[in-house]
């Protein structure tokens, strides 16, 4: 293992307990991961089946196993349980969660279809109102609440609001045979504490556990990993309290605190050398984080030499700010004759990006903008997965809708209103409703027809589905509905063009995957609802400046950083003053800064355009913290004396870059 430093070493060949590996930002953490799978297997004699190794996106778990992949064989990587929570949690339910009453096919909602459920419970469309009752529940669910523990916990109107619709939401989930994200945690939990022989199988299958970003778990996510390593506590724990950043969405802390208490024997390695950033840049994040309290000691350190002086720049308003880092970046780009895929902008709200994207556009700099619509988002795209959702589980009531009426057939919103109502009343499915003679004495024979005609046509494509290549099914499909014409009725030419195009990618990368791995339609339908982006919109090889939010961005590093808005009421947030808030608002800057390799540079606006009116700002409370030792203020009170050679030189290379010079 050449290259790595003592403690990477230790990390990857320490086998006696329970690991904590305090992994700083940029210090090698993902390759200590890849490196101890490869040890465990090709060292140790572990199966590369009874390795897993578990983190919170696709594309880290893709990254992951590529490198693996690398270090042993693509194979070998393959064997491996290389995932995400979820991931692993859909595993455990497909094999025995018909111990908790559910069919292997269980569908998985995504949020809209959670939010049309909730909507209909709470008697609500208001999307706000539903945001905050989803966000309350989704809480309760990844902390194990129960919905009649919510009820007592509830604490204000709109909690009991919630507690009341989570007991008919989980209700609702359940007769459609459906789970939400949250169920796949919460579920396997509740799988292994109730059948114990389960919970022995998956830990003798699983021996060794490493687990990526462990700050980032929740209370779901710790009990699953516990239940998961048993008493061997065999396992290591990869994380950084200094990056804990994501507790608005349930993530909890606390987990790193528990660790030691609740495994004794717990070792704890420090990894403090940052292959990163400059020394100056280290600097400044050691001092920024240095103000909240520690659960670990721990101070990044580089010999990356000591770097360029990081900048600040006083803005008159937001719309200068978006106009000066457009320029700043083209002239830094053009003196260091880097690429534009260097750049990344970052923000504490995905609202500062609008400013931003237009100033680009004006100044012909392509970006690509991180946390945009997913292809699998797209109207076309569900309307089709509607179709294979049905085909995976009849059960499925919202998919069921939306197929049924994509593209219509003839069957009217009064028709699936008398339907609802059969079937809320015999407790079934709307598909199975359908063909009962019950619904059928209520409801003209003009009404039933097409609803027979489809369901019908469903059943008949559910019996190849099951048995035939994904690539014979899917054509037959798409032709049959006659999709293309439903595009064709509904849009402009050049839209429809778009979406058909779309549709046609989407059953490519169905028909390859299906072919890859010889997977029938309703394998490949069951992991649609876990993948983010198809496999061939990884915009890392785009020559582009990344835009993104603060929070997107962590695990990511850029050589040249422009952090924008570092104000007060926007970073630290507005509403995250409290002491608690504050300390995670302290992380996310301490991330923003730790994302730069080369050269940070840090912008505030004086004032700042809200609606209609000018609010005033002032600078974040965080720049502060840095200290001014290595910092070049530019622009209101702060303000060094102008740099008169600097902005010389940037202004001779503007005129350069304008002219079309290419020294």
């Amino acid at each position: 293992m050449p290259g790595l430093n003592p403690q990477q070493r230790e990390a990857i060949h320490y086998l006696d307990g329970p690991l904590l590996v305090l992994a700083g930002a940029g210090s090698g953490k993902t390759r200590v991961i890849t490196e101890k799978i490869a040890y465990l297997v090709r060292d140790c004699g572990l199966e590369p089946r009874n390795v897993a190794a578990i983190t919170f996106t696709n594309k880290a778990a893709k990254e992951m196993q590529e490198r693996v992949g690398r270090l042993l064989s693509r194979s070998t990587a393959e064997e491996m349980q290389i995932s995400t929570f979820h991931s692993l949690g859909v595993r455990i339910l497909r094999e025995d969660a018909g111990l908790l009453g559910y069919k292997p096919r269980f569908s998985i909602f995504d949020a809209a279809d959670c939010a049309g459920i909730v909507g209909d419970i709470a008697g609500t469309i208001d999307k706000g109102t539903l945001r905050h009752l989803q966000a309350i529940i989704s809480n309760w669910k990844n902390a194990l609440v129960t919905p009649e523990t919510a009820g007592r916990r509830a604490t204000n109107e709109l909690e009991a609001r919630a507690a009341q619709a989570y007991l008919s939401y989980e209700a609702t989930l359940k007769a459609y045979q459906a789970m939400d994200f949250d169920d796949l945690i919460g579920l396997p939990v509740k799988l292994f504490n109730e059948h114990p022989r389960i919970a022995e199988k998956w830990q003798n299958r699983l021996r060794y556990l490493l687990v990526d970003e462990y700050q980032d778990t929740n209370g779901g996510q710790y009990q699953l990993l516990k239940l998961l390593t048993g008493v061997r506590s065999r396992f290591t724990a990869v994380g950084d309290d200094d990056q804990a950043i994501y507790g608005w969405r349930g993530a909890d802390i606390g987990n790193l605190k528990r660790l030691p208490a609740e495994f004794p024997a717990l070792k704890v390695i420090k990894l403090e050398q940052n292959y990163r950033s400059t020394a100056r840049i280290l600097k400044a994040a050691n001092s920024v984080i240095a103000h909240n309290e520690k659960l670990f000691d721990k101070r990044l350190w580089s010999e990356l030499g000591h770097g360029d002086q990081i900048t600040v720049t006083a803005c008159k308003d937001n719309e200068a700010e978006a106009e000066g880092v457009a320029m700043k970046l083209q002239a830094h780009r053009f003196e260091h004759r880097g690429k534009f895929r260097d750049y990344a902008i970052l923000y504490r709200s995905n609202h500062q990006a609008r400013l931003l994207e237009t100033q680009l556009r004006n100044q012909k700099i392509p970006y690509v903008l991180s946390g945009g619509q997913s292809f699998f988002d797209k109207t076309e795209i569900k309307d089709i997965t509607s179709y294979l959702r049905l085909l995976a589980n009849a059960d499925d009531d919202p998919a069921f809708i939306r197929a049924a009426t994509t593209p219509r057939r003839g069957i009217g919103a009064a028709t699936l209103q008398v339907l609802g109502q059969y079937a809320g009343e015999r407790h079934v499915s709307l598909f199975r409703a359908a063909s009962e003679e019950g619904f059928a004495h209520r409801v003209q024979a003009r009404q039933t027809e097409p609803l027979l005609a489809f369901c019908q046509f469903i059943g008949r494509l559910r019996q190849r589905a099951g048995r035939e290549p994904a690539q014979q099914v899917l054509p037959d499909l798409l032709k049959a509905i006659d999709y293309e014409a439903h595009l064709r009725d509904h849009d402009d030419d050049r839209t429809a063009q778009t979406r058909w195009g779309n549709v046609c990618e989407f059953a490519e990368w169905l028909n390859r995957k299906g072919e890859e791995g010889g997977k029938t339609l309703i394998d490949l339908t069951q992991s649609i609802a876990l993948i983010n982006l198809l496999d061939k919109q990884d915009s890392d090889d785009m020559d582009a400046v990344q835009l993104s939010t603060l929070h997107a961005a962590k695990g990511l590093e850029y050589r040249h950083v422009f952090l924008v808005g570092v104000e007060e009421g926007i970073l630290p947030h507005r509403e995250s003053l409290d002491p608690v808030k504050l300390e995670e608002e302290r992380r996310l800057m301490y991330v923003g800064i730790t994302r730069a390799q080369r050269s940070l540079h840090l912008s505030y606006c004086e004032r700042r355009k809200r609606a209609r009116e000018f609010i005033p700002g002032e600078p974040s409370r965080f720049i502060a913290e840095m200290g001014k030792e290595d910092i070049r203020f530019s622009g209101g009170k702060q303000a060094a004396e102008p740099d008169k050679a600097a902005g010389s030189a940037r202004l001779g290379a503007l005129k350069a870059m304008l002219a079309g010079n290419k020294r």
